[in-house]
């Protein structure tokens, strides 16, 4: 039987290495059954030693109904702009508006955001598509039949959320999107940029 702290190391060593939120039971696989039991108690300790501390970077989180180990929230102006110095592409506040509206009115559909912004929005919707943050859940069972349109499992990933049903409110997330904008203006000493009245073209893939 492995040493507990092997056990331990290995638990780790899969939450760093795993592509996407891993759930206990897939981890707990990864170890013979009778290992399992150390194993969980293993992984509560990482847990905890993970926990939010000053003096670490990246903490274990758990979303999507998984638990992968991430990096502190506090410290997501510092990698914004050491990804951005490097050019790494982004969401526009027209794609970030046409997300929030699928959010929290999902399932909608390309009319209805259209509706809601006052502006066509085909092209940010085929954008966010592409990111994996929506996918098409269906047709609306009306005249032309038009896409639904819902939030992904990748939405839930980068937003740090097991369900939708954890959204904060419309108003908290409006003003998340806003302090982002500004950091991100901050940061590259720009001014700060107003959602564009039509976000034809204004979307970075």
């Amino acid at each position: 039987m492995t040493d507990r702290p092997q056990i331990e190391a290995a638990v780790e060593a899969v939450l760093f290495a795993a592509s996407e939120p891993v759930s206990r039971a897939r981890l707990l696989s990864a170890f013979d059954d009778e290992e399992r039991e150390e194993a969980a108690a293993a992984l509560e300790r990482v847990v905890e030693r993970y926990a939010q501390r000053d003096d670490r970077g990246v903490v274990v989180e758990e979303v999507a109904g998984g638990l992968r180990i991430v990096t502190r929230p506090d410290l997501h102006p510092y990698l914004r702009r050491f990804f951005e110095s490097g050019g790494r592409s982004r969401l526009s506040m027209a794609a970030l508006e046409t997300l929030a509206i699928v959010a929290y009115r999902q399932p909608v559909t390309a009319p209805e955001v259209q509706e809601l912004r006052g502006v066509s929005s085909s092209g940010v919707l085929r954008t966010l598509l592409e990111r994996r943050l929506l996918r098409i859940a269906g047709r609306k069972p009306v005249v032309g039949k038009p896409f639904l349109y819902c939030t992904s499992r990748e939405f839930l990933l980068q937003f740090g959320l097991n369900d939708v049903r954890d959204l904060p409110p419309l108003e908290e997330f409006e003003e998340m999107m806003t302090a982002d904008q500004a950091d991100r203006a901050e940061s590259r000493n720009e001014p700060r940029e107003e959602i564009p009245s039509d976000p034809e073209g204004e979307v970075e893939a």
